[in-house]
């Protein structure tokens, strides 16, 4: 029975890896201009200070860094087997405002790995994680 559940694990995570890719590879991934953050997360700024960068990294840790990878640098063990790979997050901090983190963590991304957090985590929780983000070096 064990077998044939992890099988089944395999096997869906198998599909959905190459159900996800879209035929861009990770240096067009990083090269690409942002998609303009649509109206209704325009704007948003983090409500958080500072100081919510070290629950952030708790929140990071436990749901981003698999694909994300430590220092957010898109080479996480889960993220080695994603195509496209996950978008190095020091890299894009730098030049992503607050309202696209927001938008693009809370709805993910499609065509891609990148799932939508919202209902997942809560607002809260994702302002965090973009306070911890925001920490990254490149």
């Amino acid at each position: 029975m064990i077998k044939k559940i992890v099988f089944l694990i395999f096997t869906f995570v198998l599909i959905l890896t190459a159900c996800s890719s879209n035929g861009s590879s990770s240096a067009t991934n990083e090269n690409a201009t942002l998609a303009p953050v649509p109206t209704e997360y325009a704007g948003f700024t983090n409500p958080l200070g500072s100081d919510a960068a070290s629950q952030g990294a708790a929140v990071f840790h436990t749901n981003c860094e698999p694909c994300h990878g430590p220092q957010g640098r898109g080479d996480g063990p889960a993220g080695q087997a994603l195509d496209p790979k996950p978008r190095d997050l020091a890299k894009l901090q730098a030049t992503a405002g607050d309202d696209f983190l927001f938008w693009r963590i809370r709805e993910g991304k499609p065509g891609t790995s990148m799932v939508a957090w919202k209902g997942i985590l809560t607002d809260d929780q994702i302002w965090q994680a973009i306070s911890f983000i925001r920490t990254l070096k490149e």
